[in-house]
């Protein structure tokens, strides 16, 4: 039975009782786990834990002898049977349920599914569950109703900074272009219709038994009846994927092949291959931005005065706006929200991490994006660069300038460095501007202040933000409530 048709044989749980049930055993199965991934899932597990015994215990439970007992306990100890999910109880469990996909395993995907079917039985309209449903589904392989929980997670947001619209575009692409290459396989290989009724399994083999003999009139048609009979099934998209890519190898490598018939083939495969995994790309010149380099980036900020505005609560209550725009540079940061009273209105950079895409739609005048892994960087700058929104684009030098320019490793700093301490690093070692303010960064301790879905993201705790700080006060000039001058 394949992955997709077990989700769909699967039982719902009964609520949410049920699900923390099921939470709870998980957290047994984890105990002693050295998999890197299921250790963050064991501490989402403990956090859970702890909201869920808060919350819900008629009284302090004793000191815990392991996460699981003490989430049986919690559970068994509800005054009364949960009505309705609160929003801290809902924001771990979707803690867990994300870093459960995270994993990628099948015990880890059922328990995430389990969460999902809590979560919107209890949130109907909640958006972070129809994401995680639609991410779920789509790690399922099944594509088709991962589109429609993506759409309902559309319907209840204005703001895709997670670039959910392009997913879908590519998502719905990839699938029409797979349908033309197995009409396509249909017209080349006729006979292909005489093995789509048997189990594809039972035909690919006899498919590959008859290549091995070096048959391949025999071997193509069972092969390509195979492929036809999974795309029937509607099997796992990575199932599809693995023997589509196999079949093509095996007809590349036949002397004498029909070369045009095979280009036509191969060129279909290869464009729902990069539909799936980067989405259309309408212009990829970007708009025609200019790419500047660290020196270029330099000339552009060289004898300015430059403020870097914290997306925290501080800011959001300042009434600084009008000094903030009186700047020659304001400089922005990932999710940052505008409220011209107490922000300022104007951005000249916006500095974001490459992995979500919040206010890239917004016009900057330069744009920085950063990024450990270039691989990683440069699909998020196909992906999610908006056409126009940008006249300068920072290049592969201006990618992680902590680890890249400064060449600070882990061992030299051991937590993986905000988008705005690699900001601030970059401004101080290139040390050209005659003002560098911080304003309202207290590190989170008034919260964050952000475009409002991106509200329902933790503060990570992959960064040192206490070494950040203490970075920052050993350089400050001047340091005053809502300002930390560094020059």
């Amino acid at each position: 039975m394949t992955r997709v048709q077990n989700r769909r044989a699967r039982v719902r749980g009964g609520g949410l009782d049920d699900c923390l049930r099921a939470c709870a055993v998980h957290s047994g199965k984890l105990v002693g786990s050295v998999d890197r991934r299921r250790t963050e899932l064991a501490e989402q597990l403990r956090k859970l834990l702890v909201v869920w015994g808060t919350h819900h215990t008629a009284a302090p439970a004793p000191a815990p002898a392991g996460a699981t007992a003490l989430l049986k306990r919690a559970v068994k100890g509800a005054a009364t049977p949960a009505a309705a999910i609160s929003n801290e109880l809902l924001d771990a469990l979707l803690a867990v349920a994300n870093k459960a996909l995270e994993c990628g395993y099948d015990d880890e995907l059922n328990l995430a599914l389990v969460i999902s079917d809590t979560v919107l039985a209890e949130r109907k309209n909640s958006r972070a569950g129809w994401r995680l449903r639609a991410r779920l589904l789509e790690a399922l392989g099944d594509e088709t109703e991962a589109v429609d929980a993506y759409e309902r997670y559309l319907a209840l947001t204005d703001d895709d900074g997670f670039g959910v619209r392009a997913r879908v575009a590519g998502l719905r692409i990839a699938a029409e272009k797979e349908r033309e290459l197995h009409a396509l396989l249909r017209r080349q290989c006729p006979r292909a219709e005489e093995f789509t009724r048997g189990p594809a399994t039972d035909v690919w083999a006899e498919g590959l038994a008859a290549h091995a003999v070096g048959d391949w009139a025999e071997a193509e048609p069972r092969l390509v009846g195979a492929l036809l009979r999974l795309a029937a099934d509607e099997a796992p998209v990575a199932d599809r994927q693995e023997l589509l890519s196999q079949y093509l190898d095996l007809r590349t490598a036949v002397p004498g092949a029909d070369l045009p018939a095979l280009t036509e083939a191969l060129a279909l495969y290869a464009e729902q291959r990069r539909s799936r995994m980067r989405g259309p790309v309408a212009d990829p010149t970007i708009g025609g931005v200019q790419w500047i380099s660290l020196g270029e980036f330099r000339n552009q900020i060289a004898g300015k005065s430059v403020c870097l505005i914290a997306n925290s609560g501080r800011v959001g209550a300042s009434s600084m706006g009008a000094e903030i725009d009186a700047y020659d540079l304001v400089v922005r940061f990932n999710s940052y929200r505008i409220d011209p009273k107490h922000t300022g209105s104007r951005t000249d950079i916006h500095a974001t991490i490459h992995k979500h895409g919040f206010n890239w739609d917004q016009q900057v005048t330069t744009r920085l994006v950063f990024g450990g892994i270039s691989g990683d960087w440069k699909w998020s700058l196909r992906t999610r660069l908006v056409p126009g929104a940008q006249t300068y684009l920072g290049d592969e030098s201006l990618r992680w300038p902590v680890r890249n320019i400064g060449r600070l490793g882990a061992d030299a700093w051991s937590g993986i460095p905000t988008t705005g301490f690699n900001m601030l690093w970059l401004l101080d070692f290139l040390d050209v501007s005659p003002t560098l303010d911080l304003i309202g960064f207290d590190f989170y301790e008034s919260g964050a202040y952000r475009v409002q879905e991106a509200m329902k993201m933790p503060i990570t705790s992959v960064h040192e933000y206490t070494s950040e700080k203490e970075w920052v006060m050993q350089r400050a000039q001047r340091v005053t409530d809502m300002r930390i001058s560094l020059r």
